[in-house]
């Protein structure tokens, strides 16, 4: 049977410096995806931007799982599960709603007046 311990033991051991690259690369592929949108780059960069974001996420939560599976339940841990929550739904959405994206972004700016 596979262990999953030693992974487990790794995660929270080395829990500052997963949480350093995680927490940024979430938050930054996430923006990126928003901004490819809105100059509506070609949808396959996008898709590929999507699924390594949805892989940070995904990670993300199997991290944080990781300190629940021992009851370590903190403030910090439902912050980052909800960061990766977000940043998920955020990227999903993204991904279905693609083609309403720069829409919606035109839309928002034609509501400051132009100087």
């Amino acid at each position: 049977m596979f262990n999953l311990e030693p992974v487990f033991e790794f995660s929270r051991n080395n829990c500052v410096a997963i949480c350093a690259f995680l927490v940024p690369a979430n938050l930054l592929i996430t923006v990126q995806i928003l901004i490819s949108l809105a100059i509506e780059r070609p949808i396959g960069q996008v898709r590929i931007a999507v699924a390594l974001a949805i892989t940070f996420a995904l990670t993300l939560f199997l991290h944080v799982f990781t300190w629940f599976a021992i009851g370590v339940v903190t403030p910090v841990t439902f912050i980052l599960f909800g960061l990766g929550t977000t940043c998920l739904i955020i990227n999903i959405c993204a991904s279905i709603y693609w083609q309403k994206f720069p829409q919606l972004v035109r839309s928002q700016f034609e509501r400051f007046p132009q100087s």
